[in-house]
């Protein structure tokens, strides 16, 4: 009976690796350009930032990591140079899963301290391969392909590790998943996130940027400044929506089940197939402002 209870349970999880493979297998890697010598790749996972000049190839996130051979052709439809530098704007595997890959492809890579940590305590990292190498506090500056490039650290927003990177040349603003775009975010805050930081991490890259300047979030679509204001806007709206519930004395489930909190921004039934809907907003914000009593 065990033998045959493993057995049924080794199936299920080899069954389920070999769906998760055919589903990265499926992926499609779209080159959409940006600005001058900027480009956002779309696939699976956050989307990638790339520049391209004589210094060579600097990306921004990797997505997953059997996605690698598909984003190095992708980055040779545009360049005939390596990647040679690499940011990771904050932890998850859907940002730093081909980070081993692109190591071992003679990238540098870079992050906030945060960043290393989470990633170096990760226990499916047996060797400690792929951690950044560079690490910073605040902000730090890259010189590369005529470019000053600016990274900046917004503290506890998507993560505590989250990092803002702005092409001032080229006049384009990489978010992470600071930024979610047309859609609720996802504050993570078992991993440091905040609603408080997501607001002014918005404000900071609104301050960074002016009217014209091309934005690559971490999800959705590229963006435009109308975009991010639409989406701090969001983020202050529910914020005051749900701190006045609880103020009320709502609880966590009054709050997620009331979909006037947030309906205003996104509907319940558009949100339904998203990752973060409606009800895990509400829940989110309800969590992390109480944290703030």
């Amino acid at each position: 009976m065990i033998k045959s209870t493993l057995l049924i349970a080794f199936s299920f999880i080899l069954s389920s690796s070999v769906f998760a493979f055919q589903g990265m297998e499926d992926v499609k890697i779209e080159v959409i350009p940006v600005n001058e010598n900027i480009y956002m790749l779309k696939g699976a996972g956050g989307n990638i930032g790339v520049s391209i000049g004589d210094d060579g190839v600097f990306m921004i996130d990797d997505q997953f990591a059997p996605l690698t051979p598909k984003i190095i052709e992708a980055v040779k439809t545009i360049s005939d140079k390596p990647v040679k530098f690499l940011v990771n704007t904050h932890y998850h595997g859907d940002h730093t899963g081909g980070n081993i890959n692109f190591e071992k492809e003679g990238a540098l890579i870079v992050a906030h301290e945060n960043v290393r940590k989470r990633l170096k305590e990760d226990e499916k990292n047996i060797d400690q391969s792929g951690l950044p190498i560079i690490t910073f506090d605040n902000k730090m500056q890259l010189h590369l392909n005529g470019d000053n490039i600016i990274v900046v650290h917004v503290h506890n927003a998507h993560t505590d590790g989250d990092a803002l990177i702005y092409f001032p040349k080229s006049n384009v603003l990489h978010t992470g998943d600071t930024f979610f775009n047309g859609m609720f975010p996802y504050i993570d805050l078992k991993s440091g996130g905040s609603v408080a930081g997501d607001i002014e991490a918005a404000k900071t890259g609104l301050i960074l940027i002016n009217a014209e300047t091309k934005i690559i979030p971490g999800h959705g679509s590229l963006a435009t400044y109308e975009d991010y204001e639409k989406y701090l806007k969001m983020l202050e709206g529910i914020q005051t929506n749900v701190k006045a519930a609880i103020f009320e004395g709502k609880s966590r489930v009054e709050i997620i089940e009331d979909e006037s909190l947030t309906k205003e921004y996104i509907t319940d039934v558009a949100a339904e197939t998203a990752f973060i809907n409606g009800p895990k907003i509400r829940g989110t914000f309800y969590d992390s402002l109480k944290s703030e009593d």
